[in-house]
């Protein structure tokens, strides 16, 4: 099996930025993506994605079968809030774990949130999202989104074995639409994709990102 290279891995890191300057535009100004409002901020700043990125988002939309939509859970995350997300979890594995080395933590931590250096969804280039029918009732996908390798025992990795036969074929269905529009999974999370940011340049052979973390203006 392929070993899944985390955000964590220097190797992320080390892929540079120039950023194309484009805009976070708002997904729910669009109408045809469908925003859950599980994240809702008070300032909007979970709905935005940059311009490519959204663009994107609506072409996989439009290779999903009839009756099957995209339902939009969180997109830009100021990095204020990265960092919080990340050290909270951090602490967590650490109260956890207390004989693990500082690597270790901050390895462990990255399976789920992103270091905040290199965040893609702090870059405005990644979306967190899963799918729904016709009737806004969530598909099977074998966890919840946002489920942590700890609370799902693993279950949150895209390719996790034993998830049932129907959540795979979910799984595969989204995943699918995704990859044919240009986006890129981060292996440890199902519901996580992303584009011109550092992994996806990393993933993709490209030599720069496009997208690198921003204030919301």
């Amino acid at each position: 099996m392929t070993k899944i290279v985390l955000m964590s891995d220097s190797r992320v890191a080390a892929i540079p930025v120039v950023d194309c300057g484009e805009e976070l535009l708002d997904v729910r100004a669009r109408g045809s993506i469908a925003v859950d409002p599980r994240k809702e901020d008070g300032s909007g700043a979970f709905a935005h994605l940059r311009k490519g990125v959204l663009a994107r988002l609506l072409k996989a939309q439009e290779l999903l079968p009839d009756g099957v939509r995209l339902l939009f859970v969180e997109g830009y995350r100021p990095p204020a809030l990265q960092r919080s997300y990340f050290e909270q979890y951090s602490d967590a594995l650490r109260a956890e774990h207390p004989g693990w080395p500082a690597e270790q933590v901050r390895e462990a931590a990255s399976r789920y949130v992103s270091p905040p250096e290199i965040a893609p969804h702090s870059a405005g280039a990644a979306v967190d999202l899963t799918l729904m029918s016709a009737d806004g009732q969530e598909l099977d996908m074998g966890t919840r989104v946002n489920a942590s390798p700890e609370e799902s025992d693993g279950a949150c990795y895209t390719n996790a074995p034993g998830i049932p036969p129907r959540a795979r074929d979910n799984r595969r269905l989204l995943g699918d639409a995704l990859t044919a529009a240009g986006l890129v999974n981060y292996p440890t999370e199902w519901w996580h994709w992303s584009y011109g940011d550092r992994y996806w340049a990393l993933a993709t052979g490209a030599e720069h990102a496009i997208y690198g973390a921003r204030e919301r203006s």
